[in-house]
């Protein structure tokens, strides 16, 4: 079985290595979306084209929304459809102008600023260090055009609510328990509208679970994957 991991915003691939041990019985591949297109849907696009047969899909955040937007292209190729922090309606008119200070703070500071900024959203006050690290290293690792293109189609992805609650594969929607961009209420009404939907919350974690409690996050992902 083939399962993509799609990673957040403001992070890379290299942020599910401490899933890759837990998964080493499947087929996995994680990504970079960064320079795949100037919109979720072509990244969509082009993750479809150089991927093969079905997909699991399991998306963080940006990720998520690439997952969506995948599965609004080739629902028949998505056997599964894991969101962790990730909602399915497209971003409010007040979520659009948020994103444009955004890109300005990262074209006037680069990613230091943004660290600065995103850092008490992404993870716990009291994340462990090894977490704070090395989200800190990943997002540092950006160049500026690779984040300000992202924020750009972060905010103007499509609303994929049908999507998601037309969905006939099963589907998992997970959340921090202090997540800042996608409470734990608006995740679990989000899985109620699934046809086969899950709802997961992680405790002692915000917006980045699976590095925050990386044992209960793949434990929840396998038994996800057992079940699909």
């Amino acid at each position: 079985m083939k399962v993509l991991l799609l990673h957040a915003f403001p992070l890379d691939e290299r942020m599910w290595e401490p899933q890759l041990e837990s998964l080493r019985d499947y087929d996995v591949s994680t990504p970079r979306l960064y320079g795949r297109g100037e919109s979720v849907d072509d990244w969509a696009a082009s993750l479809l084209g150089e991927q093969d047969g079905e997909l699991v899909l399991v998306g963080a955040s940006l990720g998520g929304y690439a997952a969506l937007a995948m599965t609004s292209r080739a629902p028949e190729r998505v056997r599964a459809l894991a969101l962790v922090g990730a909602r399915a309606e497209g971003d409010s008119p007040e979520r659009r102008a948020g994103r444009a200070d955004t890109i300005a703070l990262i074209e006037n500071g680069g990613a230091e600023a943004l660290w600065e900024n995103q850092r008490p959203k992404l993870l716990l006050e009291d994340a462990s260090e090894q977490a704070v690290a090395r989200a800190r290293e990943l997002v540092f690792a950006r160049r500026t055009d690779e984040l300000t293109e992202a924020v750009r189609a972060l905010r103007d992805r499509a609303d994929n609510s049908e999507t998601f609650a037309s969905f006939q594969g099963p589907s998992l929607v997970a959340v921090g328990e202090g997540d800042a961009f996608f409470t734990p209420e608006e995740a679990e009404g989000l899985a109620a509208r699934a046809r086969h939907g899950r709802f997961r919350v992680f405790t002692g974690a915000k917006h980045l679970p699976s590095l925050e409690q990386p044992d209960e996050f793949n434990a929840a992902l396998a038994n996800f994957l057992a079940d699909v």
